[in-house]
């Protein structure tokens, strides 16, 4: 027996890998990205469409925004002003009872010309907004309080405020907003005793949202308008912001019942939202959030 040589095998090393669950991992792994790349195209898709969507309805505003500032009030106007002429220089042939069927019409003819105006700003709100800039809430404020001096001044309101911030705002929006809050604080004032109305911001950050990730602050303001007026029963809370939505007769309170859907929808704009707490016969107080100004 001779010894092997050095170019001899002597012996076989060898490993044996079963790779199937891998192989099976890749390709289960390939088919969801192949169905996720479906999903994600038809959502594009769906997103698509549903832009299209609102072009197409905020043309459709924009339609109904220019038959109520024209088409809709002239004849109301013909109707207001003929009904004061017939007042004016027939007055003294007119009995008692037409004289109360032409205040019918003229006061109708009134209500009617406030609800498209009403209607108006509430579909501008979104098609007719202005850029977000740096806004001073005081200068606002300034503006709403000569805008209501007369409301103020025969209601005997006294209004009050914080120092308030700067916020990232359409300004006109904003003044709208102030505007109606304080008017309806004032409209809805109890009879005992005169309006007084706050006006308040705190700082406070801002909640991220489930799946964000952002690693800076970003901040919102709370403000809020608390009266003592008649307040509002907590089953109400929720619908005073519908459009039309009215807790009194027009003989209590004038107005249309978009004011407040007016308010939400501005806000909502901005990214906040709008709420309110009430007491009857303590008051109300309404909240919204706006958005820091970044410096």
């Amino acid at each position: 027996m001779t010894a092997p040589g050095d170019n001899e095998i002597q012996e076989w090393i060898g490993t044996h890998t079963d790779i199937t669950e891998r192989k099976l991992a890749e390709d289960a792994l390939q088919q969801a990205k192949a169905e996720l790349e479906i999903k994600v195209q038809e959502r594009t898709a769906e997103l698509q469409k549903l832009n299209e969507e609102l072009r197409n309805s905020n043309q459709e505003l924009e339609q109904f925004a220019y038959v109520a500032s024209h088409d809709l009030q002239e004849p109301l106007r013909a109707v207001t002003g003929y009904s004061q002429l017939l007042v004016e220089e027939y007055q003294e042939r007119l009995d008692e009872s037409a004289q109360e069927y032409l205040d019918y019409i003229i006061d109708g003819a009134k209500r009617m010309q406030q609800l498209i105006q009403d209607l108006l700003a509430y579909s501008r709100v979104g098609t007719r907004g202005r850029a977000f800039t740096s806004t001073d809430c005081n200068v606002v404020l300034s503006e709403v309080l000569s805008n209501l001096q007369m409301a103020i001044a025969e209601s005997q309101a006294i209004i009050t405020h914080d120092p308030l911030p700067n916020v990232l705002a359409d300004k006109t929006q904003l003044v709208q907003l102030f505007q109606n809050l304080i008017g309806n604080a004032i409209k809805f004032r109890r009879k005992d005793v005169p309006p007084q109305i706050h006006i308040s911001a705190v700082r406070q950050e801002k909640s991220m949202g489930v799946g964000e990730e952002d690693f800076t602050q970003h901040y919102v303001w709370l403000f809020s308008v608390q009266d003592n007026g008649i307040g509002i029963k907590s089953q109400y809370l929720e619908r005073i912001f519908e459009i039309f939505r009215r807790l009194h007769t027009r003989r209590e309170f004038p107005g249309t019942g978009i004011g407040l859907a007016i308010c939400k929808k501005i806000v909502e704009r901005h990214n906040g939202r709008i709420w309110a707490e009430s007491q009857l016969r303590v008051g109300t107080t309404f909240y919204f959030t706006l958005h820091e100004s970044v410096t």
